[in-house]
């Protein structure tokens, strides 16, 4: 995979910040360099900027504008999931995640995948050949993932629709020859277009993305049964009544979309 530099139109800078290594697209990275200088990390400075929205995940995402640009972004630190995920807490081994999340999410854009821009990410020190990891991604207004979706709290968007949505990523994820391994509810994005007529399904946490050359209808039932844990999972980690019915139409519908 290449370097951000490589895959993105966007020209990077890649700068220090006394032990911090900041990436950043070039017209941005000054102003960052500059959080970072008054609060530590990315994520500490945008923890103090009045937030119109927060959101959670694997730990907050804060919502900020960066000073002097229009830009408003998505700031997260990096956890660890799965099994070792007390072991390892937010410390990779070099060059960690970002890199890769950077380039894939070029890549994906230049193939029609949506997916958010990454604009930036910091590397700070966390041991011998170890990072903590910043990641900063153009935020997406008016949005909501996919189980938000299923558990009827996105009162903006109508549940046919986004179905409709996800059932097209699906589509086109498996003609692009692209495999997300995990793939859930949560990683895919709802967001209305502009003049709201119809929804768009955005593809997140795209680090983990492979490109295949596996024929398209293999990586449509992976991607698909990777989802369909993912929502049988929720349903039941929120004790919420699974529609069997619905989840066999769905799966099929997304089957004879994609053939």
């Amino acid at each position: 995979m290449n370097s951000p530099a490589q895959s993105a139109g966007a020209t990077w800078h890649s700068g220090t910040v006394g032990r911090t290594r900041l990436v950043a697209h070039a017209s941005l990275h000054d102003a960052l360099a500059e959080c970072v200088r008054l609060h530590g990390t990315l994520h500490r400075w945008a923890a103090t900027v009045p937030q119109p929205q927060a959101l959670q995940g694997r730990g907050v995402v804060y919502v900020a504008s960066i000073p002097g640009h229009t830009d408003v972004v998505a700031v997260r630190h990096a956890w660890h999931g799965g099994l070792f995920a007390p072991l390892t807490g937010d410390r990779f081994f070099m060059p960690t995640r970002a890199p890769r999340e950077a380039a894939v999410s070029a890549t994906l854009q230049a193939r029609g995948v949506r997916t958010p821009e990454v604009l930036a990410y910091a590397l700070y020190p966390a041991g011998p050949g170890l990072r903590r990891v910043d990641v900063c991604t153009r935020f997406v207004p008016d949005a909501w993932d996919f189980g938000a979706v299923l558990a009827g709290h996105a009162a903006t968007i109508a549940r046919p629709i986004a179905e409709r949505a996800v059932i097209r990523l699906l589509a086109q994820l498996a003609r692009e020859g692209v495999l997300h391994p995990d793939l859930n509810v949560k990683n895919i994005l709802l967001v209305p277009t502009t003049g709201r007529e119809t929804i768009d399904a955005w593809l997140l946490d795209v680090d983990v993305v492979e490109f295949r050359t596996t024929p398209a209808r293999q990586l449509l039932a992976l991607n698909l049964a990777r989802l369909e844990r993912s929502i049988r999972k929720w349903h039941s980690r929120h004790d919420r009544a699974l529609d069997e019915t619905w989840l066999a139409g769905f799966l099929a519908s997304a089957v004879a979309a994609a053939t």
